[in-house]
């Protein structure tokens, strides 16, 4: 008996019948599982990426600060040649 359970909601279950081949079985629980649209879904949140905390965007955005701010004291003293990019596409 193949049996899955996703995401709480969706039961796709399929039971071997006595004259029926184990292929069979995974043919008939695949169809299933397309026709429930489970699949979709976990293809749909595949590279679903996290919100990150206040606290971890807080100290990334303050080490950014911190490096413009070097880059800036660096390109003033004559070490470093200010950076001419292209500009926003």
């Amino acid at each position: 008996m193949l049996f899955l359970r996703a995401y709480m909601a969706t039961n796709v279950e399929v039971e071997k019948n006595n004259n029926e081949s184990s292929a069979n079985v995974i043919r008939r629980f695949t169809k299933r599982m397309q026709g429930a649209g489970i699949v979709p879904k976990v293809r749909g949140g595949r590279y679903f990426t996290r919100i990150k905390s206040g606290n971890v965007r807080r100290t990334a955005k303050l080490k950014k600060l911190d490096k413009a701010e070097a880059y800036e004291k660096l390109v003033k003293l004559g070490i470093v040649q200010e950076h001419r990019g292209r500009g926003r596409r």
